[in-house]
C-alpha cells in the first residue's frame, strides 16, 4: 500500500516556530514531526510515500529528497489550503488502489500494523485509528459513532450532549480509492473547508464498511505550543 502524507499545512497557532518552516518541520524530540510519520509508514512496509505539500513546500522537498529510508518519495500541491478532503484529492492521480493516509500533525505511539490487518478483511472499506477524549473536548470536536462491533456509523460534529465514551480520529486512516470519489462530492463547510469527517459520511451514505481500532498507546495532535510540549515530554519518555 501507498502511504499519502498530509503535509501541506502552515500551523498558524505554532507562531512563530512556523513563521520561518511548515508545520510539518517543526521538530518533536529533535527531529520533524514529518519524519515521525515517515517511520511509522516505513514499519509498515509502505511501498511508497505520497507527500501532500503546501506553505513552503521547497523546505520539505529539499530536505527529504526523492526517497525516505530507501522508500520513494512523490510530492503534490496543495496550492489552496482548504481542508483535509481537498488536500487528499490533490493526491488521487498518484495513487491507483487501497493506502494508508496520515496527517503529519498527529505524533503518537501506537501498533498500526492492526489497522493494516483489518483493512485487509473482504467487508471492510477503510479503517480509523480513534483515541478517547473527555466529554467536555467532545462537545469541541468531530465524534466517530462506533456501534457494538467496531463499524462506524457516522460522525457527530460538536455534540451537545456527546456519548459516555466519545472518539475521534487519531491522524491515521486506510481506505480504497473510494475515498477520491467521495471526497469529490464533500461540499465546504461552515468554516470554509472542505472536511475529510465528509468524506467518511458518504462513504457510509454509499454503505461502504468503515471500522474504527482505538489507538493503544497515545497520540497527540500538536497544534499549539501546549500540545508541542505534550507531544515532546512523550515521545522521550
Amino acid at each position: 500500500m501507498d502511504g499519502v502524507v498530509l503535509a501541506a499545512g502552515r500551523g498558524s497557532r505554532l507562531k512563530p516556530l512556523t513563521e520561518t518552516r511548515p508545520k510539518a518541520m517543526v521538530e518533536v524530540g529533535d527531529i520533524p514531526m514529518l519524519s515521525h510519520c515517515f517511520e511509522q509508514l516505513c514499519t509498515l512496509d509502505v511501498d511508497r510515500l505520497v507527500v501532500v505539500v503546501g506553505y513552503r513546500r521547497e523546505q520539505i522537498m529539499d530536505f527529504y529528497g526523492d526517497e525516505f529510508a530507501g522508500v520513494p518519495i512523490e510530492y503534490r500541491v496543495q496550492e489552496k489550503r482548504l481542508g483535509m478532503a481537498h488536500a487528499l484529492l490533490a493526491a488521487e492521480d498518484a495513487v491507483d488502489d487501497d493506502f494508508m493516509l496520515m496527517d503529519c500533525d498527529n505524533v503518537m505511539s501506537t501498533h498500526l500494523e492492526e489497522i493494516v490487518r483489518c483493512h485487509q478483511a473482504d467487508d471492510v472499506d477503510g479503517v480509523l485509528l480513534v483515541h478517547e477524549v473527555s466529554r467536555a473536548a467532545a462537545k469541541k470536536k468531530a465524534i466517530v459513532d462506533i456501534d457494538a462491533d467496531g463499524t462506524i456509523t457516522g460522525i457527530l460534529n460538536k455534540p451537545d450532549d456527546p456519548p459516555e465514551q466519545s472518539f475521534v480520529a487519531a491522524g491515521f486512516h486506510t481506505f480504497t480509492p473510494a475515498a477520491f470519489d467521495a471526497s469529490r462530492l464533500v461540499q465546504r463547510s461552515e468554516r470554509g473547508e472542505y472536511e475529510l469527517s465528509d468524506t467518511i459520511d458518504i462513504l457510509i451514505a454509499s454503505e461502504r464498511r468503515l471500522v474504527a481500532v482505538e489507538c493503544d498507546d497515545w497520540v497527540v495532535n500538536v497544534n499549539t505550543p501546549d500540545d508541542l510540549e505534550t507531544a515532546n515530554r512523550l515521545i522521550r519518555s
